[in-house]
């Protein structure tokens, strides 16, 4: 039987022009996070899996349950990393003496074993911002504006910031007298999916019509109805919203928002298109320090590469990417003198590739790769201490000394 090589079912590889667009999106994405003062963190893709579990298996968030299993050659229970999050645990216990507030950005490859529909992937690339240390509402902002000013890089205008706080809902479920906190969560969460009457149902497992008409009447009040009446987190979201307006991004409040069940504390937040979230976060306070015995607040927002990818196609088709090479050296029968003027180049920052042989496949080649110049270099070039460059898109050719095609060519 012949093998027929193929990508597992729900990976994929990335190729140029695709390939280099994602690496546009990193390095504009590492800018923002540079300018926001975080700083660069690299984790293990393997961790045991008793590290990866939640510590109540039966309420586990269908991230977790969906995590890759795996075992080595010790019989050891593993697993791939499914987010960043769970980690900081491990590195907070290893490294008790990290100096808070600790602001720590990753961007890097993790893995569910999830069902495949369009635009999902079994491997994605996450982009991680948390800020360890600080409690403040100032810190939740920070995170906030962060994205944002990461989408208007990306020219992805048609977002809405939606919060809520966890302490919110936890007391709009209590004062109806409903028990089952985290249950009764679980089914406002499907709301989206299968509809506000269908939800209404599956809550009458937990509560009578008259705890439910209530429940929903609550969550339909606006935030000043939530302050005036001393629900804790309200004070929270206010100054959260005020912040944000310093920054001059606008949020709107939804008390329907659940995310994260077993492990978010405070405010949380969404970036939707639409109705599908395309960034999110919240705090985190009692995950940190958990095999500390140390209560560390934390707060953090991810978004995956794929999702923006997804979003600003023909954004990214208008920024400048940058991977075709600037120019192509060829050498007709002259390679040390091409070799000596491909290094002179690379060390000015100007991207070249070198081709020794018949003028025609090289030029064949540039105009394949759009590369926009092709320098020859012969016995004539060599004699009159001038290089011909031409110009691919214009057919133009001109006679220029090393010198003056360095200034040409290192002007973008």
């Amino acid at each position: 039987m012949i093998f027929e090589p193929e990508t597992v079912k729900g990976f994929r590889d990335y190729l140029p022009p695709e390939s280099a667009k994602r690496n546009k999106i990193k390095e504009i994405v590492r800018k923002c996070y540079k300018l926001y003062g975080f700083l660069p963190v690299e984790t293990p893709m393997i961790e045991l899996d008793e590290l990866m579990r939640s510590n109540t298996l039966e309420e586990e968030d269908e991230a977790v349950s969906e995590r890759f299993r795996l075992k080595d050659k010790g019989r050891r229970n593993l697993g791939l990393r499914y987010e960043f999050t769970f980690q900081l645990g491990r590195i907070f216990k290893k490294n008790p003496n990290i100096k808070l507030p600790f602001r720590k950005y990753q961007i890097g490859e993790n893995f569910r074993d999830e069902p495949i529909r369009t635009g999902r992937t079994r491997q994605f690339t996450m982009c991680d911002a948390d800020i360890i240390g600080d409690s403040s509402p100032a810190a939740d902002a920070e995170c906030i504006s962060l994205v944002t000013d990461i989408l208007k890089e990306l020219k992805i205008k048609n977002f809405e910031i939606q919060i809520n706080n966890r302490k919110i809902l936890d007391e709009i479920i209590r004062s109806v007298r409903i028990k089952e906190t985290k249950k009764v969560m679980r089914e406002l969460d499907k709301i989206e999916k299968i509809g506000e009457d269908n939800v209404k149902i599956n809550l009458k497992k937990y509560a009578d019509s008259g705890q439910i008409i209530t429940l929903f009447r609550l969550l339909g009040k606006d935030l000043n109805f939530f302050k005036e009446n001393l629900f804790e987190g309200s004070e929270e979201l206010d100054e959260l919203i005020k912040l944000c307006k310093l920054y001059g991004v606008k949020i709107k409040f939804n008390p329907f928002m659940i995310r994260g069940f077993n492990y978010y504390t405070g405010s949380i937040f969404e970036f939707m298109v639409g109705k599908t979230a395309i960034a999110a976060g919240g705090r985190y306070d009692n995950l940190v320090g958990r095999y500390i015995e140390r209560k560390i607040p934390a707060v953090g927002i991810s978004f995956s590469l794929e999702s923006l990818m997804s979003l600003c196609e023909k954004e990214l088709s208008e920024l400048k990417t940058d991977y075709n090479p600037r120019t192509l050296i060829l050498s007709l029968s002259q390679d040390k003198e091409a070799i000596k003027l491909a290094k002179t180049f690379r060390k000015s920052n100007i991207s070249c590739v070198s081709m020794f042989g018949k003028p025609g496949k090289s030029l064949e080649f540039a105009n394949s790769q759009k590369i926009p110049y092709v320098i020859f270099i012969g016995s004539k070039e060599i004699e009159k201490k001038k290089f011909k460059l031409k110009e691919m898109s214009t057919g133009k050719e001109k006679l220029m000394n090393e010198k003056q095609l360095v200034t040409k060519l290192s002007k973008k």
